[in-house]
C-alpha cells in the first residue's frame, strides 16, 4: 500500500513538473506593431485642441495668458473648427513617432526582456530610452509641420504658413527651407522622445505591477489600467517639460539662424528659469487624459485580441 502511495505521488510529481516546463517554455504573445500608434491616434483625436493650446502658451509673448485665457482667444478668433487646426499633421506625428517608439518598446520588451523581469527598470528602462530616441527620428518631420500648423493662426496674417495639411506642409517645407529642415531640432526632440518614452511607458508598466501586487487590483480592471496611465501622465509631463518648450520653439522656428544654445540663453535672459515649465498645466490636462487613452485603447485591443 505504500508502495503504491509513493508510486502515485511520485507520477502525480512528475506530471506536475511536465505541466510546469511546459507552462514555462510556452512562447509569451506578441501583440502587433500598430497597437501603441493605433492608441495615440485616438488619443490626438480626442485631446488635439489641448495639445493646440499648449503649443499656443509656449510661444505666446510675455506676459503669457492662462490656459482658459488661450482656449478663449482661440475660440474668438478660429471659431469652433480652430481647436482642431493642424489635426492631419497630429495624426501623421502619431502614424510615424508613437507606432515606432510603442512599437519597438514592445517588440524589445517580448524578446529581449526574461518573464520575470516585465516591471525591472533595469531592464525596462533601456530598452524604453533607445524606442524613444528611434521614435523620435521617425517623427521629428511630422512633428515639426505638426507645431506650424498648431501655430500658425496664432501668427499675424502675413508671417502664416497656410499649409493645406501635414503633407503640403512637408513638401513646402523641403521645396523652400530644404529637407535638412525637416530635422531641424532633432538633438532636442530625440532627447525628449527619450524622456518621454521612458517616464510614460516604464512609469505605467512599474505602476500597473505595483497596483496590482500592493493594492490588490485586478490585473484585468479598467481601474488598474485608468490609475497606472494617470500616475504615467503626471510623471511623463514633469520629467518632459524643459525639453518640450524648448523643442517646440526650435521648431516653430524658420531658419533664423539661433542655434539651440542661443535660443535656450535668450529664454533664460528674458523669461527665467521658469520658462522651461510654461504650459505645464496645458500640458498635463492634455497629455494625462492623452496617456490614459493610449492605454486603455491598447489593452482593450490586447484583450480582445485585435489583430491576432
Amino acid at each position: 500500500m505504500s508502495s503504491h502511495k509513493t508510486s502515485a505521488l511520485a507520477s502525480s510529481t512528475a506530471n506536475t513538473q511536465t505541466l510546469d516546463s511546459r507552462a514555462s517554455t510556452k512562447p509569451r504573445e506578441k501583440w502587433p506593431f500598430w497597437y501603441g500608434g493605433f492608441g495615440g491616434g485616438v488619443a490626438c483625436i480626442c485631446t488635439h485642441p489641448l495639445d493646440l493650446a499648449k503649443v499656443r502658451l509656449q510661444t505666446a509673448p510675455i506676459p503669457k495668458p492662462t490656459l482658459f485665457q488661450m482656449a478663449g482667444s482661440i475660440l474668438k478668433h478660429d471659431g469652433i473648427t480652430g481647436i482642431y487646426s493642424g489635426l492631419s499633421a497630429g495624426l501623421l506625428r502619431q502614424a510615424t513617432y508613437s507606432l515606432t517608439r510603442f512599437g519597438v518598446y514592445e517588440y524589445l520588451k517580448d524578446n529581449y526582456v526574461p518573464a520575470d523581469k516585465q516591471s525591472s527598470m533595469s531592464y525596462l528602462l533601456p530598452i524604453s530610452m533607445f524606442s524613444g530616441g528611434v521614435g523620435g527620428m521617425v517623427g521629428n518631420p511630422s512633428d515639426i509641420v505638426n507645431i506650424r500648423m498648431q501655430n500658425d493662426t496664432g501668427l499675424p496674417k502675413g508671417e502664416r504658413r497656410n499649409y493645406r495639411n501635414a503633407f503640403d506642409g512637408v513638401y513646402r517645407i523641403i521645396r523652400e527651407e530644404g529637407a535638412s529642415a525637416l530635422f531641424r531640432g532633432l538633438g532636442t526632440n530625440l532627447f525628449r522622445g527619450v524622456l518621454m518614452t521612458s517616464s510614460q511607458v516604464v512609469t505605467y508598466d512599474i505602476a500597473k505591477d505595483q497596483l496590482i501586487k500592493h493594492l490588490h487590483m485586478n490585473k484585468d480592471s479598467f481601474a488598474t489600467f485608468f490609475s497606472a496611465s494617470l500616475i504615467s501622465g503626471l510623471v511623463a509631463t514633469t520629467i518632459c517639460s524643459p525639453a518640450d518648450v524648448l523643442k517646440t520653439r526650435i521648431m516653430n522656428s524658420s531658419g533664423s539662424g539661433e542655434s539651440v544654445v542661443q535660443i535656450l540663453t535668450h529664454a533664460l535672459q528674458n523669461e527665467g528659469p521658469g520658462f522651461m515649465f510654461r504650459g505645464w498645466l496645458p500640458s498635463f490636462v492634455r497629455l494625462g487624459p492623452n496617456t490614459i487613452i493610449i492605454f486603455l485603447v491598447v489593452e482593450e485591443l490586447k484583450r480582445k485580441r485585435v489583430g491576432m
